[in-house]
């Protein structure tokens, strides 16, 4: 059994999906960070960056494992089952490339550009102004990598679950912003149906109930 603690964001998302799609038992801690339950000593024991998502493998092979950040809980969960990640080649490479690129573009950018146009206490245009742009920029990028291939790395894998989360709220809403750069996203939305069609993806996207 897994031990899975997580939010409603999108962060904590890609992995109840992970856990979806491959098919483990999962008991859902729900950690509320809007009352600020991530620095509970607790939790900090398991997640030293005081961040969800966080698992705790009961079933590892030397005990209990916990694992934050949700691209490692991706990678060892894909492992721990051989779903979703192939053992090694071109198609490992390209969907650690794009997990990567979620990870370092996808969730920062667009995290910051959520804080200064929804949540700063003053608005700063050139804020505003320069996350939309970086945001709509890597929808761009995203549109045509999926103009390319089906899925981003080539097959469905954790790549894709790992982003899916962060398009879903923001696509019409940075496309609006920033129709000049991101373009319609034609790609993208296919990619979105495509994925949001899966029982496995919606069932995950409603992790937590609260």
């Amino acid at each position: 059994m897994i031990d899975l603690y997580t939010w409603t964001t999108p962060n904590g998302r890609k992995v109840s999906i992970m856990l979806e799609e491959a098919g483990l038992p999962y008991a859902v801690h729900p950690v509320n960070i809007g009352k600020n339950e991530q620095f509970a000593p607790a939790f900090l024991k398991i997640s030293p960056n005081n961040r969800i998502p966080a698992i705790v493998d009961n079933d590892a092979d030397d005990g209990p494992l916990a694992v934050f950040e949700s691209g490692a809980i991706l990678i060892y969960l894909a492992e721990k089952t051989g779903k979703f990640l192939a053992a090694k080649g071109a198609q490992r490479a390209k969907a650690l490339e794009w997990l990567m690129w979620q990870m370092s573009g996808i969730g920062p950018m667009f995290g910051q550009l959520n804080h200064f146009a929804n949540a700063a206490p003053e608005k700063i245009p050139y804020a505003i102004d320069r996350y939309a742009s970086e945001a709509a920029r890597l929808i761009a990028v995203l549109d045509k990598r999926l103009g390319e291939a089906q899925f981003l790395g080539g097959d469905y894998s954790i790549a894709d679950m790992i982003t899916y989360p962060w398009i879903v709220p923001a696509l019409d809403l940075i496309v609006g912003l920033k129709p000049e750069i991101a373009g319609e996203a034609a790609n993208a939305r296919r990619w979105l149906a495509e994925v949001g069609a899966r029982p496995a993806v919606q069932r995950g996207m409603a992790v937590p109930k609260v």
